[in-house]
């Protein structure tokens, strides 16, 4: 006789009023409960568990590969721009928004996309930046001349912008609690191989083939990663908050703030800061812009950046520490290969190596970081990676032009070590303490900052290099007169010099070469002085991280 079915199930067992529709009736026996549990309470893992857990990790290679996609562009155009340059018959300022445009539409949409995900849905949304992606990158390859190709930058960096915080939201949703930094160690290596591969990937490409195939080459990776994300990503069971309304007051300022904030970091050097009409009046946009834009969002229902999760002390903390961190740490990326190339005499090829061997070692350190999270508190991990930082740094001040090739390298490859151990904690820890449901925000503010901090710093520090050598050349002028004997005892050393026939031109060939030993001079004490600025930067970052909360453990796994 079949049992009769409970007026009422416990929640443990959801699918039990279900029991009693007509269909269930006639497709299931009685104990369809028992064949189908997910759950098992002995034996073997069921089917249904390994299926998830490979379903975790085809999702992880999705959205990696759409992350490396883009991060291969933000660098792998640098070393073709000549070239475009010479292609497309445009002068240097004008080819260098082949860049600009990329990384200003880039800066621009990173803060929205938290709220863009949330208004169209994450799968839709992921899915359509990557075909948009796709399409511009083959676009750009076929561009006939500069101003199409500009345009289509500027669509591809508004695609690439929104895939680098969803593939983090993504993770950090798919993976769980115990295992976010694992997730975070995956992310950061897959953002580490863009800027490895880029720079040797372009030129070899550029090369052999031609400028257009560093474009042409996302088109392939990019329908891989669409089939990826259409097998495996799905929304998440929590449903975020509908979006009722656009703010297109704080989309506008928005757009005005950062837009105008980045490109007078990036043109700034160039158009000698507030020397220039232009320069000012983007500074002036640029904090009337944001300046309203923050006071928009801390006042409206439904802000497009969400900045009251900055309330969150971890958070807020987390922001502020890595904004200083990618000052350093993306000012080496720039002030080692040009101080390899200016003052050490090295080919493109010996100080792609140079900044090589930083990327592996940083990649390393971000595996080893992953696997100590749990194990050791990271507030200490973030600190001790500040100290070996700080001191590869500090040893980049020794730099003179007659060191070896491990000489020079052995201080990036310290520094490599302390940004790994520095990154996969602090971003763990401050999204870790976002609301799950404000994760995608999160992301997107905690990236779109990270990066404003790495423009900034990179246009600060060759902005000082190049004034830095301007007051040293002044001061080292100081000493070159007709009564400095050690002036006179190098101009006796010219009578050893092949070429050097009379007295005039020993003179002249003299100071031509005295000239530029001063040049040479004073930018190697320029070069030291930023060296010496990131150094102190890391040493001066080592007690805020213990500002944040320590992560609370269940049974020795850290809990957010």
């Amino acid at each position: 006789m079949k049992k009769p079915v409970p007026s009422s199930w416990p929640a443990s067992q959801p699918f039990g009023p279900q029991e009693n529709a007509p269909w269930v009736r006639k497709q299931f026996p009685s104990d369809w409960r028992n064949r189908f549990s997910f759950r098992p309470t002995w034996g073997p893992p069921a089917i249904p568990q390994i299926s998830l857990a490979v379903n975790k990790w085809l999702v992880t290679a999705a959205v990696m590969l759409a992350t490396i996609m883009e991060m291969l562009d933000v660098t792998i155009a640098n070393v073709a721009l000549d070239h475009i340059r010479g292609s497309l018959s445009a002068g240097v300022d004008e080819a260098s928004w082949v860049l600009t445009s990329y990384i200003v539409s880039n800066a621009i949409v990173l803060p929205l996309t938290g709220w863009l995900g949330n208004f169209f849905g994450r799968k839709r949304f992921f899915s359509f930046c990557v075909i948009l992606f796709t399409v511009t990158s083959f676009l750009c390859g076929a561009a006939p001349n500069l101003p199409t190709l500009i345009f289509f930058r500027v669509l591809q960096g508004a695609a690439g912008g929104a895939l680098m915080p969803m593939s983090q939201t993504i993770l950090l949703e798919t993976f769980p609690p115990k295992e976010h930094a694992m997730a975070m160690a995956v992310w950061g290596v897959g953002m580490m191989l863009g800027p490895i591969m880029g720079p040797t990937l372009g030129g070899w490409i550029t090369d052999n083939y031609s400028w257009r195939w560093i474009f042409y080459i996302n088109v392939p990776m990019g329908v891989v990663a669409l089939l990826l994300i259409s097998l495996a990503l799905s929304d998440p069971p929590v449903r975020q908050r509908e979006v009722k309304q656009i703010d297109w007051w704080g989309l506008g300022l928005l757009i005005l703030g950062v837009g105008a904030l980045q490109i007078m970091l990036d043109t700034g050097e160039r158009a000698d800061w507030f020397s220039s009409h232009f320069i000012v009046t983007l500074a002036v946009l640029a904090v009337i812009g944001m300046t309203l834009f923050v006071i928009r969002e801390l006042y409206t229902r439904e802000p497009v950046v969400d900045l009251r999760i900055l309330k969150n002390r971890t958070f807020a903390v987390g922001t502020i520490f890595m904004t200083l961190a990618m000052f350093g740490m993306y000012g080496t990326f720039v002030l080692v290969p040009l101080y390899c190339q200016l003052l050490a005499g090295y080919t493109p090829l010996l100080a792609g190596q140079v900044m090589s061997l930083q990327g592996v070692s940083t990649f390393f350190a971000i595996m080893v970081a992953g696997r100590l999270f749990n194990v050791v508190d990271p507030r200490v991990t973030v600190s001790f990676g500040c100290l070996v930082a700080g001191i590869g740094a500090w040893d980049m001040t020794q730099f003179n032009p007659f060191l070896g090739f491990w000489e020079i390298a052995w201080p990036g490859i310290l520094r490599g070590i302390g940004s790994g151990l520095i990154f996969v904690p602090m971003t763990t820890l401050s999204l870790g303490a976002a609301p799950k449901g404000e994760v995608g925000n999160a992301s997107a503010l905690f990236n779109m900052v990270r990066s404003l901090g790495g423009g900034i710093g990179i246009a600060l520090l060759v902005s000082f290099l190049s004034r830095g050598a301007q007051i040293h050349q002044h001061y080292l002028t100081a000493h070159v007169h007709p009564y400095n004997p050690i002036l006179w005892q190098r101009f006796a050393l010219a009578d050893f010099m092949p070429g050097l026939d009379s007295a005039g031109g020993q003179g002249e060939a003299f100071l031509t070469l005295l000239y530029g030993e001063v040049q040479r001079q004073a930018l190697l004490l320029s070069f030291v002085d930023d060296f010496r600025l990131i150094a102190y930067l890391f040493f001066a970052l080592i007690p805020l991280a213990f500002l944040m909360h320590k992560p609370q453990t269940v049974e020795g796994v850290a809990a957010h």
